[in-house]
């Protein structure tokens, strides 16, 4: 774990660090990789409308991004189970760090800045005891790795930055191993929740769900206000059942498990890929059903939209917006999907906000 006096010390390295900020990059709403149509891959920058503002190539294929809270800088992580992440100044178009995952431990694609950007927090995993680990790498030295800390469980995959310096991790479950690609090892036992963490302090809450729900790995998460939104991943075959794929947890309640109607919910093949709150709203997609859903924050079901291998889904300034598998960029309106540009490439997984200065 970092030590007080060197965390301390990058906070005051920071002060130095070139003030140039997203304005100057372009002003950029969303972060987006995609694969292209030569079959390169590309992290974007886009307006609020999908337009591009930049393009800066990727060795490989990109998963998601963690976005600087002030400076034009991103951090694009390797598709999971992966051992690189790509510090990129959006600025001036190039790889200013390259991270690689420490011996014995690999990146599970998602990572996010805290402490004011001053810190990069990663989801990882220790490939000889399946631990899920959080890595803490010092923005002010370089990148440099500074610590680690306990994710809670298992197969960490997204995180989210609260107020009062705490991380929500959403422990998958699921064990992997990097020469088993993305072989899922440990179906039978798996445990996943939702934990609650500082840096400092380690695990202040963890939310399992009911035993029958273990094989429902809990993979991305969106948060507004006090309510913390999570996305499932079913690891078992449906069998004709209708399974949530939608979780709401406020901090000391129990989880508000969220569903559709039948039809609706088998339709999502057992799998949503990413989650977003806009206002009354919460969103999940399914590419590999061609469904989005729309929630209240209460949990019940608003509406559903039919559009072909839909994921990313983010809170823009305009309000839901989503992009899919065939370079669509789409707002989300209260009864309609809207395409606003469409471009020669396929948008991975996930839509990353980039946050308003």
């Amino acid at each position: 774990m970092t030590t007080r006096r060197a965390f301390l010390a990058s906070l005051a390295a920071s002060a130095v660090w070139p003030s140039a900020s997203w304005a100057e990059a372009g002003s950029p709403a969303f972060l987006a990789a995609a694969r292209e149509a030569d079959g390169g891959y590309a992290l974007f920058g886009l307006s609020e409308r999908g337009a591009d503002i930049f393009r800066i190539p990727l060795p490989d294929r990109g998963h998601a991004a963690a976005a600087h809270p002030s400076h034009p800088e991103a951090v694009a992580f390797a598709r999971r189970p992966g051992n690189f992440a790509l510090v990129i100044d959006c600025l001036r178009g190039r790889v200013a760090h390259r991270l690689t995952a420490p011996r014995g431990r690999h990146f599970y694609g998602h990572g996010v800045f805290i402490e004011g950007g001053a810190l990069l927090v990663t989801t990882e995993n220790e490939i000889e005891t399946g631990r899920g680990l959080i890595g803490l790498w010092s923005r002010a030295e370089g990148y440099a790795r500074v610590g680690e800390i306990a994710s809670g469980g298992i197969g960490p995959h997204d995180l989210l930055a609260l107020p009062g310096d705490l991380l929500a991790v959403a422990n998958g479950g699921i064990r992997t191993h990097p020469d088993s690609g993305r072989e899922k090892l440990n179906i039978d036992t798996m445990r996943p929740n939702l934990s609650y963490l500082t840096v400092s302090g380690g695990i202040a809450e963890r939310v399992e769900l009911a035993p029958d729900m273990r094989h429902a790995s809990i993979r991305h998460l969106a948060a507004q206000d006090d309510l913390v939104a999570f996305a499932m991943q079913l690891q078992e075959p449906l069998a004709g059942v209708a399974v949530p794929l939608l979780g709401l947890h406020r901090r000391g309640a129990a989880p508000v498990l969220c569903q559709a109607g039948l039809a609706d919910q088998l339709a999502m093949e057992g799998y949503a890929g990413s989650v977003a709150i806009e206002g009354g709203r919460v969103g999940i997609t399914s590419p590999r059903g061609g469904r989005l859903q729309l929630f209240d924050l209460d949990g019940a079901h608003r509406q559903s939209f039919r559009r072909m291998d839909i994921c990313g889904l983010a809170t823009g300034p305009r309000g839901l917006v989503a992009t899919d598998g065939l370079g669509g960029v789409l707002e989300v309106g209260e009864r309609t999907l809207h395409p606003v540009t469409t471009a020669p490439r396929a948008w991975d997984n996930h839509l990353v906000r980039v946050p308003a200065i």
